[in-house]
């Protein structure tokens, strides 16, 4: 780890610069030679670094929902060209090409944090060595050599032998069980930030083995702190636990307010978008305008939570348009998607409202012109087929059926008679 901290030793200098000019302000406020003073400072410089980092969590985030949308595009050039590594990494670099993605981005926060890292290692390790390093003079050197963090000095290890931690004036003890709870807490975080990503924000409705790496590391990393946090000093536990828990209320963040589409999160995240639309009528922000925006864009491709979201707008007479906003749909044109769909979805038919069976008939006898009833009509108003004998009528029928004739269908043609 010595050489490792020795390679980024240029860097040495400006972190030790950055922790000094903290001391300074904390140390006018809780004493030169406290651990607050101390450790405030580790702290405020993590945040300020991770501050410096927010457009490259963004790029990660980014990266990291590109490589889950080309996972399945990923699996299928494995799978035509498992004969043919070659081939196979050349049309993986021609996808990731086309689409733009850089499979490095998702690990730039963590590269980018490295030399800050080990520079703040090798600033620990010298303050416990005696040595002065950066712009840490003597009398800085002394001062972080009395500073204790709940009675564990600032560059103590659990691994430290006794005689090791009585020379920094304090005990073995009492830096072990400091020591043990932050590396708890440090594995504890990274374990709840990694699960909080698989469990909410990941895209239910497609299974990769990106996913089952995630859950692979899940697991392993928690594991790798645990062991290597033994070997860290407290300075270095504090700085590392407190950029943990920053990653985990960021990611917390992320998935409250820009959930990956098709995750659980985003289902509970367009529900709560659903009423505040149809409560207030339009969209507050340009976060929410963009989320809008990209699932009207969406047009058919939208997932089931998104269908339900256009749903529930269209149900309250509200309308999604392509910038965005909402509008109201009664007495408005409705609002078109950019493949032509109405962005409410397509209205429905209509349907003739279902009669009862006395209304059929009260219709069907109103549509029938009125009989005379038997008293009221003249005679010589019934036909005249009426008062022909019956026994005439049924006579000629049954002559009709002898000769062969068909009831109420076309007659067949009179073969010659034979003489």
């Amino acid at each position: 780890m010595d050489t490792i901290a020795s390679l980024f030793s240029f860097i040495t200098t400006p972190v030790s610069w950055v922790i000094v000019q903290f001391h300074s302000v904390y140390g006018a406020i809780f004493g030169e030679d406290t651990g607050w003073a101390w450790g405030l400072s580790i702290v405020s410089l993590v945040i300020l670094i991770r501050i410096c980092l927010i457009p490259l969590f963004v790029k990660q985030i980014k990266a990291t929902r590109a490589m889950q949308t080309l996972q399945p595009e990923m699996k299928k050039i494995q799978e035509r060209y498992k004969n043919d590594k070659q081939r196979q990494s050349e049309e993986m670099m021609k996808l990731y090409k086309e689409t733009g993605t850089n499979p490095l981005s998702s690990c730039l926060p963590i590269l980018a944090q490295s030399p800050f890292f080990f520079a703040l290692y090798h600033v620990l390790n010298s303050i416990a060595n005696n040595d002065t390093v950066g712009v840490i003079n003597q009398s800085l050197l002394e001062s972080a050599q009395k500073a204790h963090i709940f009675g564990a000095p600032l560059a103590a290890k659990f691994t430290d032998s006794s005689s090791d931690v009585a020379a920094l004036d304090a005990s073995l003890t009492t830096v072990r069980i400091v020591t043990a709870v932050m590396i708890v807490l440090m594995s504890a975080s990274q374990f709840y930030t990694q699960r909080q990503l698989m469990t909410k924000n990941v895209d239910t409705t497609v299974k990769t083995p990106f996913m089952q790496q995630q859950k692979m590391l899940m697991y392993i990393f928690p594991v790798m702190f645990a062991i290597f946090g033994i070997n860290f000093p407290v300075g270095v536990l504090v700085y590392w636990l407190t950029t943990n828990v920053w990653t985990m209320g960021q990611q917390m963040y992320v998935i409250h307010n820009n959930p990956t589409p098709g995750s659980k999160a985003q289902a509970a995240y367009l529900e709560r978008l659903t009423k505040r639309v149809t409560q207030h009528g339009k969209v507050r922000g340009r976060g929410e305008k963009a989320i809008v925006k990209a699932i009207v864009a969406k047009g058919r491709d939208r997932n089931e939570h998104e269908r339900k979201f256009i749903n529930g707008l269209s149900k309250a007479n509200l309308a999604a348009q392509p910038d965005g906003t909402v509008i109201k749909s009664e007495g408005a044109v409705a609002a078109v998607t950019e493949d032509g769909t109405p962005a409410g979805g397509a209205p429905r038919r209509q349907q003739p409202k279902r009669q009862s069976k006395s209304q059929r008939q009260a219709q069907k006898q109103g549509d029938e012109p009125t009989s005379l009833t038997k008293s009221d009509a003249p005679e010589d108003a019934k036909p005249a087929a009426a008062k022909k004998p019956a026994q005439k009528s049924s006579g000629q029928g049954r002559s009709k059926a002898q000769s062969g004739q068909r009831k109420g269908g076309p007659q067949r043609p009179k073969s010659p008679s034979k003489k």
